[in-house]
């Protein structure tokens, strides 16, 4: 009987860092598009914010810091990625690399992206009196990112919806219950605590810093 046990009970235990660490090329690509959604959402909020930027401004800072934590997640991912295929890694050679029009477009992309976070988040810390200095950075990069992020997740739109469907799509259209998520799938614990997890970062850095607004929103 207490071997029966114990068989048992191996199999288990493997199978819950399974959760957390598995699923390899196929779970990279699915963390990378849940992040890449996530990271959608708080761009459109941004998209409103500047709108209206004078009543919405607070608004704008606060989402604008909450990116930083799924952003890290989406370039970890992709860089992960990245290198694992040029330093040979046969699993991802294997797995073809994305088009050569957005291989192409990726470096603008990563490039004007970190440029547009990190001169908004000097000028949040030095103040409205680095407008002249700081804000036409701030706003040349956006212009510049903005069509080649929207060449980006159009390209990568299809592959999207197809990850988060597979991650988290309803279980009733394979037959399980109803409304359920489909059976575990490898390592998808894992890369919804790292998404859990971004979005927490941001949202605690965007918290600690929400007293660096009050010379912002007094300038408005």
């Amino acid at each position: 009987m207490a071997i029966e046990r114990h068989s048992v009970a191996r199999p288990a235990a493997r199978a819950r860092p399974g959760r957390l660490l598995g699923g390899g090329t196929v779970g990279n690509e699915r963390l990378t598009a849940a992040a890449g959604a996530l990271l959608i959402v708080l761009l459109a909020v941004i998209g409103v914010t500047i709108i209206q930027l004078g009543p919405l401004l607070s608004v704008h800072l606060f989402v604008g810091m909450m990116l930083i934590g799924p952003l890290a997640l989406k370039l970890a991912s992709t860089g992960y990625r990245f290198v694992s295929y040029y330093t040979a890694n046969p699993r991802y050679r294997r797995k073809s690399p994305p088009p050569l029009p957005l291989r192409l477009i990726a470096p603008v992309v990563v490039l004007s992206t970190l440029v547009v976070i990190a001169s908004g988040v000097a000028l949040l810390f030095a103040g409205p009196s680095s407008r002249d200095t700081l804000l036409p950075i701030h706003k040349i990069s956006f212009i510049v990112w903005i069509p080649f992020m929207a060449l980006h997740i159009l390209g990568h739109l299809p592959a999207l919806f197809q990850s988060l469907s597979a991650d988290y799509g309803s279980s009733a259209s394979r037959g399980g219950p109803a409304g359920g998520l489909r059976a575990d799938v490898s390592g998808r614990s894992g890369r919804t605590l790292s998404l859990a997890s971004a979005l927490t970062l941001g949202l605690v850095l965007a918290i600690l810093v929400i007293q660096q607004f009050g010379p912002w929103l007094s300038a408005r």
